[in-house]
């Protein structure tokens, strides 16, 4: 993972990891729980598949949770209403009859995919209380080995599977799916591909939000002043946007209090003024509950209905914020609030912009500040602005942590993490990412300048990510859920389809801005891909250069000299010799009087409970005093700094060492304990000597008998984005005079 520092904060006590109790001999527990058993002076750990246990919510915690899930997850579409008519009939004026079948689609949009889809189905997928699209993959790959990051020994990584009974004819055929899946790297190399498609999305999304929340909100200004040019609303809009990421690094949890508060009055606002105009303009409008004016609008002009769908989509913008921020809250706070507070606001606020639009059909380029009141006005705005803000902040802050998760699977560059809050893990500041995005974002609203335009490809960015969701979601209810075959063929057939039909008509808008974020995500997920499949190379490379443990029969010779001190060795091999070490012997024929490789492994689960973080194993003889040490992090874990590390390191061999011999039952003939006594002792005095990095310095090169876009990708494009990336000792925070590197060239 990139480097990560924790920002210091005033009234904000750091809270610790509490420090793991010491492991005992015959029992590990959590969700890598097991038996640990000794074999040759190797202590192993066999895992169980016991999924993780989440205590249940008291209803006062998630009503509060609720509230919350508010400001956090609801500002995206809430603010959906300041475009999604603008941009449905954008260029021409709607009839009463288009008015109830875009109404009509708008309702039934709103229902089937915020409400049934994701409230009630996809929000069940989740990993351990995580959601996303990351979560989503790594539930897949702990009920089948498809994960197409780098593979070690099952016991080093076996994570958690709840598998739900099901029937012997939904087991069978889970397991078929299973074992196809298994066999297939074109299957893997899918899966993966789906993945990181839905994640350069989300990231697209990232870059549109801002764009169009804020001119949207903006655009407001020039109903009291009509003098107002366009550049001007839109320059107004660009400074918004520096301001909103200027402010970024402060970090949003002292800012988060309000959040809540502000995006409820702002759905209060909305419905308010959806039942006044509802009262005051055409009531007609109800009859478009009927979903039969949905197919009428159709009928009567398909090419124009089917255009319009680029802009009712957008009434669903920021669905996929439901699932992603699950992390934060609870799957039931979720759907209390969406529920009992956001869909009817929505359905409101919708439901009285068409009743004003079928008196003044030639307002629907601006339905949303045209339909409010006089009085309301300057309120309104106000909301307006703060919600559209706020709608950006969060997606802001979903962007930092999507890369943040990527970076811990190996499938993007490694970057500066910056945690804002010792409370709350989840958030963090990205520098690097944040100026991209800011530069993204004024490029995008001084080039488009227009809501409408920037619509167009905001459609696209929304559509793509709810295929993906549906394409992993049934995977998930084949092989985890093992649902039954027509449930799954149900849901694909109304999802599936109906996803496809949105997509098709948001690409019809492809040449007027919907090139956006497929322009976007191509990049990306070229970046992604490159560096993913890199890293992935560069494992085998060293698994198939690894020294025999044999190898190390030879430091009891004279011509090794032990040095005073420990040293930690890192690699990516979670077993054997790696072939560094023998670059290190050649370069400095010595070894430290105790020498621990580790190995840093990010897993395919969101957290690793901190008494679970370290995996210890003794390596060759007792008296070489030599240690392996695999440590485990989640995706969404913050990395130890190097001197809670070592202290956490060193109390694990301490733990393990006495762990590791138990006495029999003859305890009189027993002379264990003086041993691990005296390899105690020594522990301690090469830690007084103290402790030293050893890393490789690795160059990744083409084999001479590379083809020329293997050579282009790897030594030009790989290299340039290595070299604009942070470096290993940056990234495990080592300090300089620590360090110890030997360069090591990997050819693949």
């Amino acid at each position: 993972m990139g480097e990560e520092v924790v920002a210091e904060e005033e009234n904000d006590p750091p809270e610790e990891e509490p420090p793991p109790p010491p492991p005992p001999p015959f029992k590990v527990s959590g969700i890598f729980g097991g038996t640990t058993v000794s074999s040759g002076g190797l202590q192993r750990e066999r895992h169980s598949r016991a999924p993780l246990i989440i205590p249940a919510l008291s209803t006062a915690a998630t009503l509060r949770l609720a509230f919350q899930s508010v400001g956090v997850v609801y500002g995206d579409i809430g603010t959906s209403p300041l475009y999604v008519f603008s941009s449905t009939f954008a260029g021409w004026e709607p009839s009463h009859g288009d008015l109830l079948g875009a109404l009509s689609l708008i309702i039934y949009s709103l229902t089937l995919f915020p409400l049934l889809k994701y409230v009630f189905i996809v929000l069940h997928a989740n990993d351990n209380g995580d959601g996303g699209t990351f979560a989503m993959y790594s539930l897949i790959c702990r009920h089948c080995n498809v994960g197409a990051v780098p593979a070690v020994e099952a016991e080093e990584v076996e994570l958690p599977a709840g598998n739900p009974p099901g029937t012997g004819e939904h087991l069978q055929r889970a397991e078929r799916i299973k074992r196809a899946m298994e066999g297939s790297p074109w299957a893997k190399a899918c899966l993966l591909t789906v993945a990181l498609l839905g994640t350069c999305m989300v990231v697209g999304d990232g870059i549109l939000t801002p764009c169009i929340s804020v001119l949207s909100a903006v655009d407001g200004v020039k109903k009291v002043d009509t003098s107002l040019s366009r550049e001007a609303v839109v320059m107004i809009s660009v400074g918004i946007l520096v301001v909103l990421f200027s402010v970024q690094r402060l970090g949003t949890d002292k800012v988060g209090y309000a959040f809540a508060p502000a995006i409820l009055i702002w759905y209060c606002f909305i419905c308010a003024a959806g039942v006044s105009n509802l009262v005051r303009h055409d009531s007609s409008v109800l009859k478009a509950f009927n979903p039969a004016h949905a197919f009428i609008y159709f009928k009567r002009d398909p090419k124009r209905a089917w255009v319009s769908m680029g802009g009712i989509v957008l009434c669903m913008t920021g669905t996929e914020a439901m699932f992603a921020d699950l992390g934060h809250f609870s799957v039931r706070s979720i759907q209390i609030a969406f529920a009992g507070l956001v869909y009817p606001c929505l359905i409101s606020a919708y439901v009285g912009q068409a009743a004003y639009l079928c008196e003044f059909p030639g307002h629907a380029g601006d339905a949303f500040y045209k339909s409010t009141p006089e009085s309301a006005y300057w309120p309104m705005f106000a909301a307006a602005v703060m919600a559209s803000i706020i709608a950006s902040q969060a997606m802001i802050s979903a962007t930092f942590a999507i890369v943040k998760q990527s970076v811990a699977l190996g499938c993007f560059p490694r970057v500066r993490v910056v945690h804002t809050s010792r409370r709350h893990e989840g958030q963090v500041y990205i520098p690097e990412v944040n100026f991209l995005l800011m530069a993204a974002c004024v490029t995008v609203t001084a080039a488009f300048k227009e809501t409408t335009k920037i619509g167009n490809a905001y459609g696209i960015a929304v559509v793509a990510v709810m295929i993906v969701t549906t394409s992993l979601m049934t995977l998930v209810m084949l092989v985890v859920w093992r649902t039954a075959l027509a449930l799954v063929a149900a849901f694909v057939l109304v999802f599936g389809s109906l996803e496809l039909f949105y997509f098709s008509a948001v690409l019809y808008k492809f040449d007027k801005g919907g090139y956006l974020p497929l322009s976007v995500a191509a990049v990306l997920f070229f970046v992604m891909y490159i560096w993913h499949y890199i890293q992935t190379r560069r494992y085998a490379f060293e698994v198939e250069q690894k020294v025999p443990e044999q190898y190390l029969s030879s430091l009891g010779g004279a011509a090794i000299n032990r040095v005073p001190g420990v040293g930690l060795l890192y690699t990516e091999l979670a077993q054997g010799v790696p072939a560094i070490f023998r670059h290190f012997l050649a370069n400095l024929p010595a070894v430290h009087s105790v020498l621990v490789f580790v190995s840093v492994k990010h897993l395919a689960v969101s957290r690793v409970p901190g008494g679970e973080r370290f995996l210890l194993r003794r390596v060759g003889l007792k008296d070489h005093r030599m240690y392996r040490c695999i440590v485990r992090y989640g995706y969404r874990d913050r990395r130890l700094g190097n001197v809670e590390f070592e202290s956490r390191l060193m109390d694990q061999l301490r733990s393990f060492i006495a762990a590791e011999t138990q006495p029999p039952e003859d305890e009189e003939s027993w002379g264990g304990g003086d041993q691990a006594a005296a390899e105690v002792r020594q522990l301690e005095e090469s830690l007084g000597a103290g402790v030293v990095y050893l890393l490789g310095h690795s160059e990744v090169r083409t084999s001479e008998d590379s083809s020329l876009l293997k050579r282009l990708v790897v030594d030009y494009v790989y290299d340039f984005l290595k070299r604009n990336s942070r470096q290993g000792f940056e990234d495990l925070q080592i300090p300089n005079k620590n360090m110890l590197q030997v360069g090591m060239n990997y050819y693949i």
